[in-house]
């Protein structure tokens, strides 16, 4: 297409909003993962979505791109997968705060401009510094070396600059981080709204991990000012 081809008819391209030129952009399994996400929502309890092929070919990706989606609805407790004849893809058995979390990502989905899943990344983000505080009253030895051990995960991912593995360890990590806290309304809170999160640009796979391990760091040294003050950055 040549230059003009945007400015047919005398009309200027619509301007993007700042969130939308700052926020990266999504990898088809991620965008796909959201169609069915939506799907989901939309569905009931044990709900028959269709063939991994139908999902597949609805969805207009590849092969291994779908498998990658499909590993990201099942880390997400979203769909279940039974195989033979009448199997497929089902929305899975959820509780009402997951049934909110669906929500979200069905909206995310369905709003071009992402409003509300960023409201939601908002939300999510200012629990992180109710559960570092946790973390610092009741992390054990043995949770900051699971987390050290998740670190290493998106370590790795951040080596091979592989932003979709970076979510996912990145996500396992925050879980982990909830699992410390003994309030059970924040951590099922928190696990609700995990799941807007998207893949960082690859440029910044490496700052973010470095962001991950200094908070690690300073739980371990039971740093409380630099833990909430990282915590408030996430």
């Amino acid at each position: 297409m040549g230059a003009t081809d945007d400015t047919r008819g005398g009309m200027e391209p619509p301007a993007l909003r700042r969130g939308e030129w700052e926020r990266p952009a999504a990898t088809r399994a991620e965008v796909a993962a959201r169609r069915i996400a939506a799907m989901v929502a939309d569905a009931e309890p044990g709900e028959r979505l269709g063939t991994k092929e139908e999902l597949r070919a609805t969805c207009g990706v590849s092969v291994g791109t779908f498998n990658e989606t499909l590993r990201l609805l099942q880390s997400r407790g979203l769909v279940t997968v039974r195989p033979g004849p009448g199997g497929g893809l089902f929305a899975a058995e959820q509780s009402a705060m997951r049934r909110l979390g669906n929500s979200v990502l069905a909206l995310d989905a369905k709003e071009p401009d992402g409003t509300r899943a960023d409201e939601a990344r908002r939300i999510r983000d200012a629990l992180v510094p109710l559960l570092v505080e946790d973390a610092l009253w009741h992390g054990s030895p043995a949770d900051v070396a699971a987390l050290r051990q998740e670190l290493t995960e998106l370590a790795e991912a951040a080596r091979r600059a592989d932003p979709v593995a970076f979510a996912d360890a990145d996500h396992r990590l925050r879980t982990r981080l909830a699992a410390v806290s003994p309030n059970a309304l924040l951590r099922s809170l928190y696990a609700t709204l995990l799941p807007v999160a998207e893949p960082d640009a690859v440029e910044h796979l490496q700052e973010r991990y470095d962001h991950h391990a200094a908070l690690v760091d300073a739980l371990e040294a039971r740093d409380r000012d630099r833990a909430l003050a990282l915590a408030r950055s996430t």
